[in-house]
């Protein structure tokens, strides 16, 4: 075996001698074919002297831990790429030989081969040895179309192709198993940090996931060119829009149907002059600007606190955009007013144009409708939101963006 493989070395490392430019495009392409056969069967002969190696127990013999740790030094991989060698190799040895004779011969490729593998013993296990050995000439078959990925998927289905009798019910009783699965690992983890921000992790079952995605795919999508949010910021983005809607349904148990209620406690300077910081009742902090932002539509009670910490108003509500007013404010904006989104009312805040902390009164000509992203947005950027003569909103981009600074309005929510 050894001078065969040192032959085989030699040829190859003569390959380097024959520049590629020099050759023609279909002999490229043959080169290219070749180099890829001959790279499955290097792999195959690979992972049987790792089999035998790791059946002798070489590794033990020599000092190692176990025959990954000793691939890890001997070949100078990272440690998990050992231990899959290690695993394939074994899960080779165990394949029907038409698996391993499609490695060896060049057909298939070693994640093909996992699949294939994997997928012949579950055919095995449920329709026996017979169907398992049909079931590995089909596979092989698909490997000279399909990648591995497709490949997996299409393996969901082997059975229609070589037991087709019992075919319907081993799919049944595999998505139960599934499904029993899903039930059992899934689970939310919510980890508060020391900032006050939440870590999210977890896994959804199948339906719940495909809620999710329901819920805010539409609303994960970038609002127009100025949206330089990552894809990662408009789903957390998307979902706190969800939280907010589900906040104003009136079908959330014990606090359900209206907006969450906080106390923030802050110097009156602090909050007009947007200056220092405000408390919660939870005790976490947010920025003065935070609280002016979400005092334009959430049930914030505020305590201002003057000198002394004297109380100079505790829950003044009539700030809040509720009610006819804000129903008058969707039939006038019929959803986001900024400048090119399609955000319908439900997703909206009620945003004061001129704050109500700094003197704004909480009425139709003094309100705009906003998303979850554009009222962050508006700010947070230099973006100037007035009424138009007619009485509809319009929006005076930054000199940055517009030179002119030409105002822009909401095409998609206007009548015909």
């Amino acid at each position: 075996m050894i001078e065969a493989l040192e032959q085989a070395e030699a040829a190859v490392a003569a390959c380097f001698d024959t520049p590629p430019w020099a050759a023609a495009e279909h002999d490229l392409v043959a080169a290219l074919d070749a180099t890829h056969r001959l790279e499955q069967r290097l792999a195959a002969v690979k992972l049987g002297l790792v089999r035998e190696l790791d059946g002798r127990g070489t590794a033990t013999a020599q000092g190692a831990s176990s025959t990954a740790v000793w691939l890890r030094d001997r070949l100078r991989l990272g440690v998990g790429v050992a231990r899959r060698l290690v695993e394939l190799a074994a899960t080779l040895d165990a394949a029907p030989p038409g698996v391993r004779d499609a490695l060896a011969g060049g057909s298939v490729d070693v994640e093909q081969v996992r699949v294939i593998a994997t997928t012949v013993e579950n055919v095995q296990a449920s329709a026996g040895p017979e169907a398992a050995d049909k079931a590995v000439g089909v596979l092989v078959d698909w490997a000279a179309q399909f990648d591995a990925t497709l490949l997996r998927k299409l393996g969901t289905r082997i059975l229609d192709h070589v037991a087709p009798d019992i075919a319907d019910a081993a799919a049944e009783a595999a998505l139960r198993a599934s499904e029993s699965r899903a039930a059992r690992d899934r689970h939310v983890t919510i980890s508060e940090q020391p900032d006050g921000r939440l870590r999210l992790t977890g896994i959804l079952d199948t339906e719940a996931a495909a809620a999710l995605r329901a819920a805010i795919d539409p609303l994960t999508t970038p609002t127009g060119t100025d949206d330089t949010r990552t894809p990662g910021q408009r789903r957390h983005d998307a979902l706190a829009d969800v939280c907010r809607l589900a906040l104003r349904t009136g079908e959330l148990p014990d606090n359900g149907g209206h907006p969450t209620q906080i106390v923030v406690t802050t110097s009156y300077d602090g909050l007009t002059r947007q200056l220092g910081t405000a408390a919660l009742d939870t005790g976490l902090h947010l920025s003065a600007e935070a609280v002016r932002r979400l005092a334009c539509d959430a049930s914030i009670l505020p305590a201002v606190l003057g000198g002394g910490s004297q109380i100079l108003d505790v829950g003044r509500q009539r700030r809040l955009i509720t009610g006819p007013l804000r129903r008058a404010l969707v039939l006038r904006d019929r959803g986001c007013a900024f400048p090119g989104c399609d955000r319908p009312p439900r997703w909206c805040d009620g945003h004061h144009i001129h704050h109500w902390a700094d003197g704004g009164d909480t009425s139709l000509t003094n309100a705009v409708l906003l998303c979850g992203h554009h009222h962050r947005h508006l700010h947070h950027s230099d973006w100037v939101v007035r009424l138009g003569g007619d009485g509809h909103p319009e929006f005076v981009p930054p000199a940055w963006l517009d030179p002119n600074q030409i105002p822009r309005r909401n095409h998609y929510h206007r009548r015909n």
